[in-house]
């Protein structure tokens, strides 16, 4: 009896010590465990991962973000990668064009560009004239320098997000609210908006109002107030839209932050407020920060009090449950602060914004792109912070390191890393509903006006191909009885019953694990294509078979402590 207690002791004890050891070799030598916890944690040291693991798994205690992936948004065609640019810094005007001429050749197709509402209207209401430095330069024009970006922007095939921020001294009667205050009267605002889109009709169609309102000192030195920016941001809506119905307006990117205090909110309660507020239909496209902090980009950890780079499911709960599912996401500013380096000087406040290597930033935002594709359908652009600065001048503030390329254009990793991840791509449909003008749609479209169409739109087509990675794939069509579907060389015949309007919707595609295929769609005669949606089922597919798996691994080990068992009997 002794000896069949001290057989199942020393399984129990050393089968966990086996286990525990080999886990550490793996993680120690970035093996398939270490694959796995970076995955899910975003972490590369191995206790750090060893950590995560255990928050992770807290994720199963907590109710988790409801994000509807399969809802029907409205996003750009074009490729999503952005930057955020300072240009108007810059004094040379060949700087500028140098600045996007790189800016395109690295892949990038927009640009988040300020318009400080105090570098246009400098001297007062309705006074566009710059006379800060008559004796070096005369008398110009404030638009001026405005005017070479965009047409340097139209030039490389750039489209361009104007933030429109940051009042001019004149219009507050009080110079201690702080430079970012708001204007004494935002009629001032709305009228500066009016011109600008007025200005650029055509050439600008987006438009973002304000910035980071819910953290000091972007409100100034006044209490942050959801509800006063609500305001502001229907009205800005109603004032756009005047001008032109077809410019999409963008909300303040929110920062993300757990604060509580009269200068500092929540980025979700300062949301909530918002829609309490009534600002729902004020904006087309919600803005965010995407900031990565101390973590890599797969950390799958989920707590409305950790900051990292999975802060946009939050939001996007909270944007789902006003009922805004239909109204997509862009993230204002991403990256990693790569100022874990020797070159990086001792200055205050130096991981405010977290720390990394610049071997890690440079490897990191690549896959935040990768992973807003495949996991957050309702992301549209993400813009990186930041392009570059004038000078050297601000090298003793953690911002600075940032940067993509120095003051001088020598390219920090970061460049060259997303060159050759935007310049490698294979554009792909994940999981989510895509329209059928989506740049992984390759074919030859026409546009055409549909009001049954899931946005009012769809492309007439004979043909079409594209790559999707799902386990199921979805097409809806119109006007052809039947499709020609094509994947590895194999084609099927696809039909299905049409509804009232005349839509056809038909699976193409099914697999018990997530699978990236190239297809090719076509009919015999033109069709109408609204749509093709991919689906990922399979944790919902997996769920028999692991748990088929468990089971029998439940039954081997306890089989295992009863032939213990029996020995130590037959020898007692």
């Amino acid at each position: 009896m002794r000896r069949r207690s001290i057989g199942v002791i020393a399984v129990v004890v050393l089968l966990p010590m086996v286990a525990a050891g080999l886990l550490a070799l793996d993680l120690a030598n970035r093996g398939l465990a270490w694959r796995a916890f970076y995955a899910l944690t975003g972490e590369e040291a191995p206790l750090a991962q060893v950590r995560g693991m255990i928050e992770w798994v807290g994720n199963a205690t907590r109710s988790m973000p409801d994000t509807q992936p399969y809802a029907v948004l409205d996003h750009p065609t074009t490729a999503p990668y952005g930057i955020n640019t300072f240009l108007q810094l810059e004094v040379d005007p060949a700087i500028r064009e140098r600045s996007l001429q790189m800016i395109a050749d690295a892949g990038f197709n927009w640009i988040r560009q300020q318009f400080p509402w105090e570098d246009i209207e400098i001297h007062g209401r309705g006074d566009f004239e710059d006379r800060r430095n008559v004796a070096a330069i005369g008398v110009v024009s404030a638009w001026d320098k405005y005017d070479q970006i965009v047409d340097l922007a139209t030039q490389y095939g750039i489209a361009i997000q104007a933030r429109v921020d940051t009042p001019p001294r004149w219009t507050r009667a009080n110079p201690d609210e702080g430079t970012l205050a708001p204007p004494d009267d935002w009629e001032d605002y709305y009228t500066f908006l009016r011109i600008t889109a007025e200005r650029y009709r055509g050439r600008i169609l987006h438009y973002q109002i304000w910035n980071e309102p819910n953290i000091f000192p972007e409100w100034g030195n006044n209490p942050v107030d959801p509800e006063a920016y609500s305001e502001v941001l229907c009205r800005a809506y109603a004032t756009l839209k005047a001008v032109d119905p077809n410019i999409i307006v963008h909300s303040a990117a929110l920062s993300p932050t757990v604060s509580l205090t009269p200068s500092n909110l929540s980025d979700l309660i300062f949301l909530q407020r918002m829609y309490d507020a009534g600002v729902g239909g004020c904006f087309d496209v919600m803005s965010v920060q995407g900031y990565g902090f101390f973590s890599g980009p797969t950390d799958q950890r989920l707590r409305s009090t950790t900051l990292n780079y999975s802060r946009p499911l939050y939001v996007r709960d909270v944007m789902v449950a006003n009922g805004d599912a239909e109204t997509p996401i862009w993230i204002s500013e991403a990256a990693w602060n790569p100022v874990d380096s020797p070159e990086v000087p001792d200055i205050p406040g130096k991981e405010n914004f977290g720390s990394v290597t610049p071997g890690q930033a440079a490897a990191y935002m690549p896959l935040a792109y990768e992973r807003a594709q495949r996991e957050m359908p309702w992301v549209g652009v993400i813009m990186y912070w930041y392009w570059k600065r004038p000078s050297e001048d601000e090298r003793g503030q953690p911002f600075y390191y940032f940067r993509m390329v120095n003051p001088d254009f020598t390219p920090m990793p970061i460049y060259e890393a997303m060159r050759t991840s935007i310049m490698g791509e294979v554009a792909t449909l994940y999981k989510g509903v895509h329209q059928a003008d989506h740049r992984a749609i390759g074919g030859d479209g026409v546009s055409e006006t549909m009001p049954s169409a899931q946005l009012g739109t769809a492309q007439r087509v004979n043909e079409v191909t594209f790559q999707a990675d799902g386990t199921h794939v979805l097409i809806r069509w119109r006007d052809a009885e039947a499709l020609s579907v094509t994947r590895d060389a194999e084609t099927t015949t696809v039909t299905a019953p049409a509804d009232a309007e005349g839509w056809h919707t038909a699976t193409i595609y099914e697999s018990l694990i997530t699978t990236s295929v190239q297809f090719q769609v076509r009919a015999e005669t033109p069709f109408s294509l609204d749509s093709v949606s991919v689906f990922d089922r399979t944790l919902i597919n997996l769920m028999t078979p692991i748990a088929a798996v468990v089971l029998v691994m439940g039954f081997g080990i306890g089989l295992v402590v009863m032939l213990i068992s029996a020995r130590g009997a037959a020898h007692a």
